[in-house]
């Protein structure tokens, strides 16, 4: 696709206030893909402004209505989908194949079933003498990463046009591009003129702007715990609305009695996937003692199935992390695994390719809860493996970290992996490679966020209550 010089603000690309640009870099390869405009306090403000003109249209739309344009816009994505994937494999670095089937799949998914719950959805119950009402709670300044370009913020603008709501869109400088195609598909679907903004640019200069603005009702933001201190911190000054997605270290807890090569390669498949830069990938395999060498040669023999490679070709299953920066920083954590005692089982911190942000799939071995690598999230294909001693020990190390987004428990039936489940302090748990639904709740406990996402739970996070007394 060919970069937009300028912002869609009020259903037009307009030129950006500055002249200040973004370089968008290829991982793979390390070239410069195009240029985008690094959007000031000004572009923002024009944009909350085209969002706030257009509110008052927007919320008293028909639910049926909104319904009808959020399923426009998920059939242009679905004509568009080859070239979104390709986009997205551009910048990001995720295999072609994944791309396709998780990157633009899912929130093509997601946008579906927010067609249907538009139109579905109560707005409106009676309460003994009360009429209850659901409203839009106004403007949404949503601030997305990297690591879903697409899916992160269909799975915000989705369930905030089906509330009512106007958004402003600020996505993540290393995949704008991604976000500007979301922008002719929201312009082709017919979605009225300032009802959905996009303000291409840095977090501390664009994002920080958009949350502290005074035309934003609330922001939603999903990255790194960190930043999302200051998001919350600077919504909460203004008392306005937030929702968190933050960050995760998630424990795949594999009980005595359950299929182990099969809960070991899904394990390393789910580490390996998007280069391991998923929030609730699931980077701390816990294994019972009796179990642990067979565990650590399966997972030795599974992560080789994910050479790395050129994410063009058909058969590469892990290509590079995202940018020199993430690159370095994954690297660091390797090191410091091997510096802190951990036993290296596969990969390491040597650059497995001369060029590209390339990072070995690494396997660690004899990781104790306190280490580095065991308490912070990594974000790149690094998995380490821990032995427990009884289910009580399991569910000291898989509770033992200041995160709680997601997990799995492996079991010998569903009983006994749901009973474990409910004990851990985390919002998402697959149970025996349980599949992921686009209608269920997503978010975290403790710092991994505030809020949820998908389905009627991230529909009403962009709703207020308002009650009538008859």
């Amino acid at each position: 696709m060919k970069a937009h010089d300028g912002m869609y603000i009020g259903g037009q690309w307009r030129p950006a206030a500055g002249r200040e640009r973004i370089e968008v870099r290829n991982p793979a390869d390390e070239q410069i893909l195009a240029e985008v405009p690094a959007g000031t306090a000004e572009d923002v403000d024009a944009a909350v402004r085209a969002a706030r003109a257009a509110l008052p249209g927007w919320a008293a739309t028909a639910p049926a209505e909104r319904a009808a344009l959020i399923g426009a816009l998920r059939d242009v994505l679905t004509a568009r989908k080859k070239e979104i994937a390709e986009t997205v494999t551009a910048e990001l670095g995720s295999p072609l194949g994944f791309s396709e089937a998780v990157h633009v799949g899912s929130p093509i998914a997601v946008a579906s079933s927010y067609a249907e719950l538009a139109a579905s959805y109560a707005f409106e119950e009676r309460i003994g003498n009360s009429t209850v009402l659901l409203e839009p709670v106004g403007v949404v300044g949503a601030i997305t990463p990297w690591n879903y370009p697409l899916h992160q913020v269909v799975a915000k603008v989705a369930p905030a046009l089906a509330a009512g709501c106007t958004l402003v869109l600020k996505p993540a400088e290393d995949t704008p591009l991604t976000a500007q195609l979301f922008a002719e598909a929201v312009h082709e679907a017919g979605i009225p003129a300032g009802v959905f903004n996009l303000v291409t640019g840095t977090g501390p200069v664009a994002g920080q702007a958009l949350a502290a603005h005074d035309g934003v009702d609330l922001v939603s933001f999903t990255g790194s715990t960190a930043v999302g201190r200051q998001i919350g911190a600077t919504a909460g000054a203004a008392v306005k609305r937030v929702a968190l997605e933050l960050g995760g270290k998630s424990a795949n807890v594999i009980l005595p009695g359950a299929d182990l090569p099969k809960a070991v390669a899904a394990g390393v498949g789910h580490v390996m996937n998007n280069s391991g830069q998923s929030c609730n990938a699931l980077t701390r395999m816990l294994v019972h003692r009796d179990q642990y060498e067979e565990a650590v040669s399966l997972a030795a023999a599974a992560v080789a199935k994910y050479p790395t490679g050129d994410p063009r070709e058909p058969g590469t299953r892990l290509g590079p992390v995202v940018n020199a920066k993430q690159h370095e920083r994954v690297r660091g954590y390797i090191a410091q695994g091997i510096e802190e005692g951990a036993r290296l089982v596969a990969g390491g911190p040597d650059a497995p390719h001369a060029q590209g942000y390339f990072v070995a799939p690494t396997v660690f071995a004899d990781v104790t809860p306190e280490m580095t690598i065991a308490q912070e999230e990594i974000f790149g294909p690094v998995l380490s493996i821990l032995s427990y001693e009884d289910e009580e020990d399991a569910l000291r190390i898989a509770n033992g970290t200041v995160y709680g987004l997601g997990g799995a428990v492996w079991a010998a039936d569903q009983e006994t992996a749901a009973a474990f489940a409910r004990r851990m302090d985390t919002g998402q748990v697959d149970i025996n490679g349980g599949r992921f639904n686009v209608r269920a709740p997503f978010g975290g406990y403790k710092q991994s966020g505030v809020g949820r996402e998908l389905g009627p739970h991230g529909l009403s996070e962009y709703l207020q209550t308002k009650s009538l007394q008859f």
